[in-house]
Formats: structure tokens, sequence, C-alpha cells
């Protein structure tokens, strides 16, 4: 072990001279150091020949697998930057100098663990994990409590055992697609919320495609709320929701295809028990809202009693191009003792369209194009709404089994709860507002 302990010392005060990069291998991943932090008046420091110190970093050198030099204009890691690189049934990390002492990364086959610590001290204080290559049996688990971003540069990252990536950080996470790119993320059986799934803000942008799938549950899940901004997104398959979140959901622009879901192509809850109401630029905002100020949104829903956009608070449009298919038939609800249907748009609350391009069809028994507890107001946009089923109903609670009639006047004797009919537009609140533009 002296003898290793040597040629360690030979080899760093050699790349302090060539002005070089070192880098150091172990299970957790790679470390690179740039010559200006390893040099004689800050050399690496050895124990007893059984560990090394270099800055705050020390290492026990039976786990160190490798040690490598690069010389400037060979690939380095750009500052503020973690790369992770997934090659089949294996994953390397390599780690900025600058940022090496607040991630701490742990490696098994191609599952990746990161924690990350304050980075406060670092430029631009935000770090950025960079993911790419392939594998069929790897995921991302990435801990702390600070923001960052993960930016996807055309990896294929499957798990057979659960999420693709898993977000346990409560802070607002940027999802970047790089442009130029196509990255797809698949889940398998566990028990995870979705094949994405984040406990803090996801913001989905870039301009490049993520296809999701999500063979448990939802496919992109968030605690808090979600915004979508330039990318091409398809979520091509879920067994719940393809997308759910709190608090609100947004989308500026980009492309967005939902289909082959089990459930409602998007769902946004009330985060807590008591609505904050709109606030300005969202800030703190919790109300199930949903935003849709621009780009293009496609879905089609073929389960029954989904929805393909569900608010739990009341739901704007003012821009954008929004194609809505709902199929699936009438059910019997147990929990809330009712006979419930499909509807391509509903809230809870209100809803207000002043803008955009609006296709929506519900074909299902008793599907509504557009459902709205409240008030619907619409004053400008183009606005379509189709219903093409039959009324649905069940003779009593006790006997719920769905049936359809072409006539109210087999119905007309059963509580509201026991049937629904199809209606292009359905307001439960002040009703209807029309103004400037007709639907």
């Amino acid at each position: 072990m002296k003898r290793t302990s040597f040629s360690m010392i030979v080899l760093v005060l050699t790349i302090a001279a060539w002005g070089q990069t070192l880098k150091i291998t172990t299970s957790s991943g790679t470390t690179s150091y740039n010559a200006a932090d390893v040099t004689s008046s800050s050399p690496a420091t050895f124990s007893n020949g059984t560990s090394m110190t270099i800055g705050s970093d020390t290492y026990t050198l039976s786990n160190i697998t490798s040690m490598q030099i690069a010389s400037s204009s060979s690939s380095t890691v750009d500052a503020n930057t973690v790369n992770i690189i997934y090659n089949g049934s294996s994953a390397t990390v390599t780690m900025a100098d600058n940022v090496a002492s607040y991630v701490t990364a742990e490696v098994s086959g191609a599952h990746v663990s990161i924690t990350q610590s304050n980075t406060a001290a670092i430029d631009d204080d935000e770090i950025t994990y960079v993911l790419s290559g392939s594998t069929t049996d790897g995921s991302l688990t990435l801990a702390g409590s600070y923001k960052c971003t993960v930016s996807l540069e055309g990896v294929t990252l499957t798990n057979p055992n659960g999420a693709a990536i898993n977000i346990t950080n409560s802070k607002r996470i940027q999802i970047n697609a790089k442009k130029g790119t196509e990255s797809t993320l698949t889940d398998g059986s566990g028990s995870q919320k979705a094949c994405l799934y984040s406990k803090g803000q996801i913001q989905l942008q870039g301009s490049g495609t993520l296809n999701v799938v999500g063979n448990y549950k939802h496919g992109i899940k968030s605690a808090s709320y979600i915004t979508i901004k330039n990318l091409t997104l398809n979520i091509t398959s879920t067994v719940s929701d393809g997308i759910n979140c709190e608090e609100y959901f947004q989308m500026k622009s980009g492309t967005v295809t939902i289909s082959g879901v089990g459930d409602d192509g998007i769902q946004c809850d009330l985060g807590g028990t008591t609505s904050t109401g709109e606030t300005t630029d969202h800030e703190d905002e919790d109300t199930g809202n949903v935003y849709l100020e621009g780009g293009t949104l496609t879905i089609t829903t073929t389960a029954a009693t989904s929805k393909g956009i569900k608010a739990d608070g009341s739901m704007t449009v003012s821009d954008g191009t929004y194609t809505i298919s709902t199929t699936g038939s009438a059910a019997w609800d147990s929990d809330d003792s009712e006979v419930k249907a499909c509807a391509a748009m509903s809230a809870d609350g209100n809803m207000t369209i002043s803008g955009g391009t609006l296709t929506l069809t519900s074909s299902g028994s008793g599907g509504k194009a557009i459902s709205v507890d409240g008030t619907l107001t619409i004053s400008g946009g183009e606005t379509s709404a189709i219903t093409t089923g039959q009324i649905a109903y069940c003779s009593s609670t006790s006997n719920t089994t769905i049936r359809t009639a072409t006539s109210s006047s087999t119905t007309e004797n059963l509580a509201d709860a026991l049937k629904t009919s199809p209606k292009a537009i359905k307001a439960d609140g002040a009703g209807i507002r029309v103004r400037e533009t007709a639907c």
C-alpha cells in the first residue's frame, strides 16, 4: 500500500506541473479536479496509507477504481454540472470540481442516487444534472432541498421496478429536454407515484422531445405545480393520469400529446384544504386551477368517466390549440353514490375562454364536452363542443348496472344521482355567458 501511495503523490505533483485535470473514480462516480485545486500549497494528503484527502473530499484508497489525467482540451465537465451517462447495465457519474463538495452519488448497476446539499457558494447557485445514454434497468433518484435542473440529452431510461426519475427534493426542479434530442422515460412495477415524479414544482421546458410511458400509475406527477414551455411531450401510455399535479397547472407553449391513459389526461388538484385564490405570477398559489395560455395540446381518453382535463379549481383558456376527445362510458361512483360520465374539459370552479381554438368531443354515454360546476364565460376564440352519446342511468343504488336510453322519458322518474345526460355544455353555477364571439 505504501508503494501505491507514493505513486499517487507523484501523479498529483505531475498534474499540478502540467496544469491538467485529475479524475478519480470510485463506486460512487467520478470527480474531476483542476490543477489549480491540487498545488504544492494545497496538495493531496495521505493518512496511514489508507486514505487520501483533496480539499474537503476524502477517499479510501481501496475504494478508488481508477485515476486519470486529462488535458484541458480533453472532455471535461462544465462548471455547476454533473454528467450521468447510462450504458446498458452500468452508469457513470462525473462531477465538476466546483460542485463535488455538494453532491454525493451512489451507483448500483445503472441505478443512480444523488443527494445534493446547499449550493449557495457556487456560481449561479444551481446544479445541472445531464442525463444521456441508454439502459433497460436503471433510474435516477435525486434527494436534497435546493433548486436544480435535470437536462435530458437523448437518454433512454427504463426502470422495470420503479420510477425512471424520482425526485424527493421539494424545491423547484427544471426538467429540460435539450434541443435536437429525443429522450424516453419508462417505469415498471413498484410503489411509485409516476414514471417521472417530483415532490417539488416541475418546470417542463426545452426544445427537445420527451416521451413518457407510465406502466404503474401516472406518467408525470408533481406534489406541487407543473408548467410546460416549448418542449414536445408525448405521453403514450399510463395506468392512471397522464399528468397529475397539485396547486396549479400552466401550459405556456410547446406541443403535448396524451393518449393511452387509464384515467384523466391532465388532473390538477388543490394541494391543501383551502384555496389561496389566483396570485400575482402564481407566487405561492394553491388553487387547483388550470391555465392554458398557448401551444398545442391533444388529449384522447377512453376510460370510463375519464376527463381530458380536470381542474379542482377554475380553468382559463387564453390562447393555443386544444383538441380533446373522450370516448369512455358512464359508470357508477360508489364514493359519491351517483352516476358519472366523461368530459373533455371539467372544472369544479368557473371556466373562462377568451382565446384559442378548442375542438372538444365526448362520444360515450352521458358525456359532456364542457362541464363546469360554476360559471362558463366565453368571450373570444373558437370553441366547438360536440357530444354523441346516450343518456346513462341505473335503476337504484342497489342495482348500479349502467343502462342507456335515447329519451329522457325513460329516466324522468329517477333521482338525479341515478342518471346523467350527454351535453355539449353543462354549467351548474350562474350559467353560460357568451360575449363577442359565439361558440
